[in-house]
């Protein structure tokens, strides 16, 4: 199932695509990249019945995957159907990319006070508007914190001083809030999890830090802000003790609670289990570049993809169909990261771009068929690209004596497999120029 949504209003540059299998708006945010300037998405899913409105937050410190990837899963694999759910599974996408707690600071503990020139001053302004939002009735902030915590010490890894595996509360009650009793609705949430984790050491417990008697350094944060706003808040900490589709499963297991409790009716496309999520992460990844000049399917990508056509003086731009896949300039190459993960490295090769050809006539098994600038043709057996005036083409891999490579009947075993796109050797580039200008890529794939 593909899912739409829309994007909360504010300026981060989107770009609109209308899918019919679901009632919403998917978004698309275009980055313009030169040095590391990732910027945060904000997914706006709407139920067709309206109800309340829950406002999830991931990535605020970039070294935390289980929470950044779970919110992620809530844009890409849930449909909302009654009230709404604001997502921002990227907030501090500049650590996330790096693996960073925070590149200028840990930003979770910013939203007391923040200086004009922090680098972090726009995305936790937004934040916080956000949050005083009239329409934000309960705030989610996910970590993934050490340990296991404990009421008293129990050993190095469960004591007081941990983190993982607890709901956060800034108080008990919270007066003027639509939902005022966070220690009850917190337990309630740890206990219905509780029943689905068999190994008790794993179970959930609430934490109060009672910020406001005195604790400095959670009065820094996001919490304890959406706290002051009148605003019910809680902290999900997940142990960083599990590998991340594990931690995943527990994040979205206490989303799910917390959706219950506000009365959000939702859908999946997947079983919630830890199986299940190590088999979707990082998968049906989709890459596109300059308007569909390129379009790449990441899964099985190779790690090197050399020669690979980048605008001449001109920032990069892209767009994909996950908030956490990112491209960016870095040593001379651009790395394509799928959170903190490493997908793949673009070795660049200049040159000027033409934006006159938009499709071509391909012969695939026998069949003519036109096929679109940055679509991917399917093949069983063989291919041959017909002559287009004016254009040149390379079918990267095969070796010919042709100045233009159309008109020649392409099979697998023509082709170098070391020039293949992906670890399976299926996917090859066909590119075309006019003169020496770029005009587009389509990929064959050969299937079967």
């Amino acid at each position: 199932m593909k899912l739409t949504h829309s994007v909360y209003a504010m300026n981060l540059g989107i770009l609109r695509l209308f899918r019919t299998q679901i009632f919403l708006l998917l978004s698309f945010q275009i980055f313009s990249v030169h040095a590391l300037s990732l910027k945060h998405e904000v997914y706006h899913l709407k139920g067709a019945e309206a109800g309340k409105t829950i406002l999830v937050v991931g990535g605020i410190q970039g070294d935390e995957p289980g929470g950044f990837t779970a919110a992620s899963l809530l844009v890409t694999n849930y449909k909302i159907k009654k009230g709404n759910v604001l997502v921002i599974p990227n907030l501090n996408f500049n650590s996330i990319v790096e693996s960073s707690r925070g590149l200028y600071g840990d930003m979770n503990r910013k939203f007391n006070k923040i200086k004009l020139n922090d680098p972090d001053f726009s995305a936790v302004e937004e934040v916080k508007r956000l949050i005083r939002d009239d329409k934000v009735d309960l705030i989610l902030n996910l970590h993934d914190g050490s340990g296991f915590y404990r009421e008293k010490h129990v050993d190095r890894n469960k004591n007081p001083n941990r983190w993982g595996q607890c709901i956060v509360i800034d108080q008990s009650y919270l007066d003027n809030s639509i939902f005022p009793d966070l220690e009850k609705i917190g337990t309630a949430v740890a206990e219905s999890v509780n029943k689905k984790i068999t190994n008790k050491e794993h179970q959930y417990r609430v934490r109060n830090t009672r910020t406001r008697a005195g604790n400095q350094e959670m009065q820094k944060t996001l919490t304890y802000y959406a706290v002051n706003q009148s605003k019910s808040a809680f902290g999900l900490e997940v142990s960083k003790s599990f590998p991340t589709h594990e931690r995943v499963f527990f994040h979205l297991s206490l989303v799910e609670e917390f959706f219950q409790h506000a009365d959000i009716k939702f859908e999946r496309d997947f079983k919630l289990n830890s199986t299940s999520l190590a088999g979707i992460i990082g998968k049906n990844l989709d890459l596109t570049l300059y308007q569909r000049h390129i379009a790449l399917d990441l899964d099985n990508v190779r790690r090197d993809i050399r020669y690979f056509p980048i605008k001449r003086d001109r920032e990069l731009e892209f767009k994909s169909t996950n908030p956490l896949l990112a491209v960016f300039e870095k040593n001379g190459h651009y790395k394509v990261k799928y959170g903190n993960r490493n997908v793949s490295r673009l070795h660049p090769q200049f040159m000027e771009y033409d934006d006159s050809l938009t499709h071509v006539n391909f012969t695939a098994d026998g069949s003519v068929v036109p096929v679109k600038i940055g679509d991917t043709v399917e093949v069983k057996k063989d291919f041959l690209v017909h002559k287009q005036d004016g254009y040149r083409v390379n079918v990267i891999g095969l070796v010919s004596n042709k100045k233009s490579e159309d008109e020649l009947t392409v099979n697998r075993k023509s082709l170098i497999r070391r020039f293949s796109l992906d670890m399976k050797k299926q996917v090859y580039r066909v590119e075309f120029y006019k003169e020496k200008k770029f005009s587009g890529m389509i990929l064959v794939k050969f299937v079967g």
